[in-house]
Order: C-alpha cells, then sequence, then structure tokens
C-alpha cells in the first residue's frame, strides 16, 4: 500500500479496512490481525496499527474480546452502510468541484449519464 503524505498513515489503513469491508473481501464478524501482524502486513509502526485499532472502535466498526483478539462488527448491513456514506461524500466532492466550474444540474446528469 502506498502512503499519501497529505493523510495520516493511520487514517489510510483505517479506510483500507472500510474499503476491504465495503468489497466484501474482509466478512462482518471476521478476526482482524493482530497489531503486529497489521504492522507487518502495511510496513506501520506497530504504535501506529494500535491507533487503527482505536480508530475502528471509535467508529464501532470493530471490537475487541480479550484474549481472542479484535473482529469487525457484526452489524447487520454495515458493509452497505459504510458503501452508500462513501458513494455520497464522493458524489458531494464531485458535485461541488464541477459546480465550482460553473456546471449546471443539467450538464452534470448529462456528464454522468454519458459516463455510463
Amino acid at each position: 500500500m502506498e502512503f499519501s503524505a497529505s493523510t495520516p498513515i493511520y487514517l489510510q489503513v483505517v479506510d483500507e479496512i472500510k474499503r476491504l469491508l465495503m468489497s466484501g473481501e474482509l466478512k462482518p464478524g471476521e478476526k482482524l490481525w493482530s497489531a503486529r501482524d497489521m504492522a507487518l502486513k502495511y510496513q506501520i509502526n506497530p504504535n501506529t496499527a494500535a491507533r487503527v485499532y482505536k480508530e475502528l472502535e471509535t467508529q464501532q466498526l470493530c471490537y475487541t474480546k480479550r484474549g481472542l483478539g479484535t473482529f469487525l462488527t457484526e452489524e447487520p448491513g454495515i458493509a452497505e452502510k459504510l458503501r452508500k456514506e462513501k458513494a455520497e461524500q464522493l458524489i458531494e466532492h464531485v458535485v461541488n468541484e464541477l459546480t465550482a466550474l460553473g456546471y449546471t444540474k443539467e450538464e452534470l446528469h448529462k456528464l454522468l449519464e454519458n459516463a455510463f
């Protein structure tokens, strides 16, 4: 994984784990790697890996079972919820950028239609 200098590494890894969950590569309830294994997998500091898990827990996307490890949330529909949130963020960004360039709603519809 290539990291961008503009965003903290731990947030980039959080986004990658969310992407894996949204794409189905990781399943709800699945056991995640240990912090040490995550550090090796993403070539990050173990403290950064621990921060990834702390952020995922803050976002209620994982939980820890003492002595067993860290697991993705089992919340029904979590992958679809994350996909919808991501799509809305991307669409909002694109619409804002293109309207700043002077595109109208109708022109944006045509652009989107042509893209498909």
